[in-house]
């Protein structure tokens, strides 16, 4: 077993697909198009290096578009960045990277200010003309800025597409990235990717390039009900992962409280209905009209989402019930249209009326703490490889992610990406060696499976039985197809349904092992066979790789302590802060 830090030149593993068609040359390549990855794009073109980014489907459809509440920031008359990362560190449950949380509130205002000086507009008061601050679980102040009341994600999204647009940064739309390019040595040398047939080219290509940043953003696909966009399927983990990458904390998954419930047989992308309406005085209550958070947290339905869900789960399960409401009758219909004109749409699209009824609401998966593990220059244990936003775990979050810190740290650290690359001398690599394909590739039915196993096994309620059956079900699936590429040849045909598919069944096998290593409740993971919160044996950090010797073996490596090892490339043992 490797020490976690150390790092490898990878697994040898790669996707099944025909080799590269076309090719383009760049100095860094962006896979992702939400704020993190707009964001570092930017900065690196600014900055004079060739920039392309590559994103799944069109440039606008990421994750970050989907973003209701806002983006915190400690901006507000009064508060501070000290106060901003009390509460982070409270809602991580004392598994956070302290000094990725002070940069993350440092850094943070200032980041603000400069997307919107690249052109996001946020709500501001009519009195004073500042900016409209609101407040959501976790947070002891009003400090999460919001557009279009509901519509932040959209917002950003717009200003940070329309300025690449400006400044003429190449992009490759319709492209599911495939595998990292390394050169002889390990380094990176630029990504495989597959063009759909609305993109730029057709077919495989590949983009070469000695500095490739993931924003591929989350996973929430591995579910069968999250409020991810179907794009969300764990592409940039499992990328990294067949590159030799580690990757941490990939159990801490939140479920968040709120989900509109459309049925229990519900599947697919689920409409938010974000923590902010509670953050403007809406109740949780049950069919009877009792508000059952009041007395399980000092902050009521403000408490951090682990908890909240955690409360609605309790209920339902006491009441054998399949939901419970959100009471937000008292805001009346000018607040809902003028506040949250998003939520009341996808509410009223739904048949039922904010204004006049409560909303029926579920925890569904939503955002993944964990993801590839970095340091704080966003460097990943591949020399050449960065990451940044959901897919990256730099520490921030620890076990459960405040409430609105999603969108500040994939702001604050694709900027700290950008200067990495930028203060370097541009980076030359070598080719990109080309690895036959060694791991069988999914049929596209496995997806809806693995989905299945998930939500049952591994959702907001875990056991070791429920994880021990998911587990089982998991490598069932993995070795059936194994057996047959490695007995008969054969592997299922190669395609953007069995590339997603061959992902989430890898992003679900690291999750499972490692919520079946950690024998405690924390955070956002909720053991129910150990309730209760162990700092003695688990305040530390899971670490996890792909075998480079052995091809179905996942190697689990708890760290010493709640403090993360320095990232170190094996092939120049530099160390990074």
């Amino acid at each position: 077993m490797s020490t976690p830090g150390t790092g490898t030149a990878g697994t040898g593993i790669r996707l099944h697909a025909n080799a590269p068609g076309w090719a383009l040359d760049a100095d860094v390549v962006v896979v992702g198009s939400g704020v993190a990855g707009l964001t570092a794009a930017l900065r690196c073109a600014a900055a004079g290096r060739r920039t392309v980014v590559v994103t799944k489907a069109r440039l606008d459809d990421g994750s970050t578009r989907w973003a209701q509440g806002g983006i915190a920031a400690a901006l507000g008359e009064g508060d501070t960045p000290e106060q901003h990362l009390d509460d982070t560190l409270v809602a991580g449950a004392g598994l956070c990277d302290e000094a990725a949380v002070r940069l993350l509130v440092t850094e943070g205002p200032d980041a603000v200010r400069r997307l919107m000086a690249t052109g996001a507009v946020f709500d501001t008061s009519a009195e004073t003309g500042e900016i409209e601050l609101t407040r959501e679980g976790g947070h002891h102040r009003r400090r999460i800025a919001h557009a279009g009341g509901d519509a932040t994600g959209a917002e950003i999204s717009r200003a940070l597409v329309e300025a690449v647009q400006r400044a003429g940064i190449r992009t490759v739309e319709n492209a599911l990235v495939l595998d990292l390019l390394q050169d002889a040595e390990g380094r990176t040398a630029g990504v495989t990717l597959h063009v759909m047939g609305e993109g730029q080219h057709d077919g495989v290509g590949a983009v070469h390039a000695p500095a490739v940043i993931l924003a591929t953003g989350g996973m929430g696909q591995v579910f069968s009900a999250t409020t991810n966009p179907s794009v969300s399927t764990g592409d940039g983990v499992a990328l990294a992962l067949r590159a030799g990458a580690e990757v941490s904390d990939l159990e801490f998954v939140q479920f968040h409280p709120t989900v509109l419930f459309l049925g229990p047989d519900a599947e697919g992308q689920q409409p938010l209905v974000s923590e902010a309406v509670r953050g403007e005085g809406a109740y949780l209550v049950d069919a009877d009209g009792v508000r059952f958070m009041q007395g399980q947290h000092e902050l009521a339905e403000l408490a951090p989402r682990d908890i909240v869900a955690k409360g609605i789960t309790r209920r339902m399960q006491e009441q054998g019930a399949q939901h419970m409401y959100l009471d937000a009758r008292h805001f009346g219909a000018r607040m809902w249209e003028q506040r949250f004109p998003t939520i009341l749409a996808a509410c009223r699209s739904h048949g039922i009326d904010p204004v006049t009824e409560p909303i029926p609401v579920a925890p569904a998966a939503h955002y993944a703490s964990g993801g590839v593990r970095t340091d704080l220059h966003g460097r990943t244990t591949v020399p050449g490889l960065y990451a940044c936003g959901e897919v990256a775990c730099t520490g921030v979050h620890g076990a459960n992610r405040l409430a609105s810190n999603s969108l500040l740290e994939g702001l604050v650290f694709a900027e700290r990406i950008a200067a990495d690359i930028a203060g370097a001398a541009p980076a030359g690599s070598g080719p990109g060696i080309p690895v036959p394909a060694s791991g069988p590739l999914q049929p596209a039915e496995a997806r809806y499976e693995v989905q299945r196993i998930m939500t049952d096994g591994a959702g907001v309620l875990r056991s070791a039985e429920s994880l021990r059956t998911a587990a089982a079900a998991l490598e069932e699936l993995y070795a059936t197809a194994l057996t047959a590429l490695e007995t008969d040849g054969k592997t299922a045909v190669p395609g953007v349904e069995t590339w997603e598919a061959t992902n989430l069944l890898c992003v679900a096998r690291v999750l499972v092992a490692a919520a079946l290593r950690r024998e405690e409740t924390r955070g956002c993971h909720w053991r129910e066979d150990h309730p209760d919160r162990d700092d003695a044996a688990w305040r530390r950090h899971l670490v996890v790789r792909l075998s480079a010797t052995e091809r179905r073996a996942l190697v689990v490596t708890p760290t010493d302590s709640a403090g993360f090892p320095s990232v170190q490339h094996p092939l120049s043992q530099e160390q990074s802060s």
